[in-house]
């Protein structure tokens, strides 16, 4: 007779699933091995092995007449690190349901499950739960019922929590910090981080990573090179070649330096790193886009591909960005053409990336050919369709199409898409049709008007030579008028020759102190309008002493070199 403890050993050399139903097999013919244990071993091979089965799990367990609670915990675990976490919250409730009592490894599970469907109420009847059988003290359940809350967004229902959790835990404290950077909340982030250096509790690799993560959203270099210091002090430094390479908490400081602007230790860092992969590439590329070092930001996109990474979604999004502030369109359309190979361009942002790079680029008809085709539209697509038609002087076709986006209910507008709204009205001269969308905007949508909305409508009514309609607006404004907004005004007075608004426009502009060009060079060509010689060398006097050279006009264009 085959012995259990046979069977069990075997279950343990299991490599496969095809080895797993042999074993299966000998212990459904063997009559002497009574007990529950090899069928625990089996579920957890088809739970944990990557060459498992949790579909065959399931079938097992089914055949199980009185699956302990150990069994249970493991269905659970399984479904809630797989496709299928509703199946780990079903079964909870059937396990419940069935009079079973969860123990402290049960709620860790389903709280989990609860947290990847972010389903927040479900979440606080186990809470309920936790309390009713005692465990709301364990260190584990607390702690998975902390993670539950900070997921869900809930932050004050986690402080509750965490306040009964013991002090000496580290992955409560990693949780917490966690928590408020996934909720945006670096500030608070770092404070917690801070109170927990205060209560002795040594930070693990984890914490590190969240709180240069803080570090980075936060753009609190100070305190990212502390964390980074004590990174070193601790004995893993990811970029010393004798150190283990932790690649996340090596990107992570990676990323904590490039997004705080201090690009050339990122630089330094990045080409120390032992082993790279894709999010540090991307990191170093996104923060030259976002500092507008937009050729160093190409130069290592092709370092990339020579180094034999493939590019990822992100990697596109930056290097379209790139291109449309480069105005690089014949890279824009090789980007495009790949996107179109790879099945990429189906993604709704890189459709939206792709049809601002072209709208940008100064090629509207293809950046309508990509809204046309796309089935799915979203505010974002919308609104960089209303801006790229607004932005090459289309402005009744993008009235048309914000028109169109308002047929859609589930479509609210937002800030960003306001301006183009604006702006096409503007170039359009419809000073009526522009004062109706600014008052819905605010009515409507509850969007309050910023200094992009303002500057539309002044330049509007300072080209239509409504000067005291301006006038009283800016007045209004709850933000100040800054020299865009100014200069907008003082453009108005150009077209109407009007010296008064003008001379008004000149003193708050001594007041301001501008430095740019284009203001003083506009009033010193109204002066020279009127004859007014006196005014334009003042003028001219004043940009002279105050260093303000006018800025050289430039243009970019792309040669195709035949070789």
């Amino acid at each position: 007779m085959l012995h259990q403890n046979i069977i069990l050993s075997l279950l343990a050399k299991c490599k496969n699933m095809n080895e797993l139903k042999k074993l299966h097999g000998l212990i459904i013919t063997t009559p002497t091995i009574k007990s529950i244990i090899p069928f625990s071993k089996l579920i957890d091979f088809c739970v944990d092995s990557e060459f498992g089965d949790i579909n065959y799990a399931y079938l097992v367990f089914r055949q199980i007449d009185v699956p302990s609670v150990y069994i249970w915990n493991s269905m659970m675990r399984g479904y809630a690190n797989g496709h299928n976490p509703r199946m780990s919250m079903l079964l909870y409730r059937q396990m419940i349901q069935n009079g079973y009592s969860p123990d402290h490894f049960t709620f860790p599970f389903v709280l989990k499950a609860s947290c990847v469907v972010s389903d927040h109420d479900c979440g606080k009847c186990i809470h309920s739960c936790i309390v009713k059988s005692g465990f709301e003290a364990d260190a584990y359940a607390a702690t998975g019922l902390l993670h539950m809350y900070v997921s869900c967004a809930d932050m004050k229902s986690g402080l509750k929590v965490f306040d009964n959790i013991p002090k000496w835990n580290v992955v409560a404290w990693t949780c917490l910090i966690a928590g408020y950077v996934n909720n945006n909340q670096p500030c608070a982030a770092l404070k917690v981080f801070e109170d927990m250096d205060n209560w002795g509790v040594e930070p693990n690799e984890i914490t590190m990573v969240n709180a240069l993560v803080a570090c980075a959203r936060g753009r609190d270099i100070d305190t990212g090179r502390r964390v980074h210091q004590r990174v070193r002090k601790a004995g893993y430094d990811p970029f010393m070649s004798t150190c283990n390479c932790n690649i996340i908490l090596a990107t992570a400081i990676l990323e904590m330096y490039a997004k705080c602007g201090r690009l050339k230790t990122a630089r330094d860092l990045f080409d120390k790193m032992p082993r790279r992969n894709i999010v540090a590439w991307n990191t170093m590329i996104n923060a030259y886009n976002q500092y507008e070092r937009h050729q160093e930001a190409l130069d290592l996109f092709f370092d990339m591909w020579d180094a034999g990474y493939y590019p990822d979604k992100a990697t596109f999004l930056s290097v379209l960005s790139v291109c449309a502030h480069q105005c690089a369109l014949a890279l824009g359309q090789t980007v495009h053409a790949y996107l179109l190979k790879t099945n990429f361009a189906t993604d709704i942002v890189l459709a939206t990336a792709l049809l601002d790079m072209y709208a940008k680029t100064g090629e509207i008809g293809s950046a309508q050919k990509i809204f046309s085709s796309s089935q799915k539209k979203d505010v974002v697509m919308w609104t960089s369709m209303i801006n790229g038609l607004a932005m090459h002087g289309h402005g009744n076709e993008a009235l048309s199409t914000f028109q169109k986006m308002q047929e859609d209910s589930s479509l609210v507008p937002d800030h960003i898409t306001y301006i183009g709204v604006l702006f096409a009205c503007s170039h359009v001269g419809l000073v009526e049709e522009a004062q109706k969308h600014f008052k819905l905007m605010t009515n409507m949508y509850g969007i309050t008007p910023g200094r992009e909305h303002y500057g539309c409508m002044v330049d509007l009514l300072s080209r239509a030579g409504h000067f005291r309609e301006a006038e009283r607006l800016m007045e209004t404004m709850k933000v100040q008028p800054n020299i865009a907004i100014w200069g907008a005004l003082l453009n108005g007075c150009q077209i109407h020759e009007n010296l008064g608004a003008a001379n008004q426009v000149k003193v708050r502009l001594t007041e301001l102190e501008p430095g740019q060009s284009g203001v003083h060079v506009l009033l010193s060509n109204i002066y020279a309008k009127a004859e007014r010689w006196e005014e334009v060398n003042l003028t001219r006097k004043s940009m002279k002493h105050k260093r303000i050279t006018k800025t050289i006009g430039h243009s970019s264009v792309e040669m195709k070199l035949s070789t």
